[in-house]
């Protein structure tokens, strides 16, 4: 009886023990299928995200073209006004425009006998789209939608990508 005892002890020992292996296993199993669900769910929702991502960049983009477009024809409109109070010289056939961006950086003399020069731009922006301070430039003579630059003086300016926008307009007609 007194081996029976042991032996039945020992038996539940090992019977226990297998036990606790076999819940621990099982348990193991579930966290690892857990774990794929979870990385599955993860990499279902980042491949939602990146096209978002991506969108905000350019939109973002855009938003900084409007912005060096802005600034740009802002800075040739108030030169065309200071010119036409006559506060600065201007070359004849120009009609009042400058010459070129540089110009609108560099600065003009401010009157006649004036050592004050004043300045329309702090630099010539760089074109988010193409990634150079390179734009397209139109004359006042140029027809509006020309490609080419008369070199007589800086209308407009567009950017140079031949690009869409998200919008489907090109970048070269804003």
């Amino acid at each position: 009886m007194l081996r029976n005892m042991h032996f039945s002890g020992q038996t539940n020992k090992r019977s226990d023990s297998r036990g606790a292996r076999r819940r621990f296993s099982r348990a193991a199993g579930m966290t690892l299928l857990e774990l794929i669900i979870a990385c599955s769910i993860l990499l279902i929702l980042s491949s939602a995200a990146l096209p978002i991502a991506k969108f905000t960049v350019i939109r973002q983009k855009e938003a900084e073209l409007h912005r060096d477009l802005r600034e740009m024809r802002d800075a040739i409109d108030r030169y065309k006004d200071t010119a036409d109070r006559n506060q600065i010289r201007v070359e004849i056939g120009s009609e009042g425009y400058p010459p070129d961006l540089e110009t609108l950086v560099k600065g003009v003399q401010l009157g006649a006998g004036s050592d004050r020069k004043i300045r329309f731009l702090r630099k010539v922006p760089v074109d988010p789209m193409t990634g150079r301070a390179e734009w397209g430039l139109r004359a006042v003579q140029d027809d509006p939608d020309s490609t080419s630059w008369g070199g007589k003086n800086v209308f407009d300016v567009y950017s140079k990508s031949t690009s869409l926008a998200l919008d489907g307009t090109k970048y070269s007609d804003w």
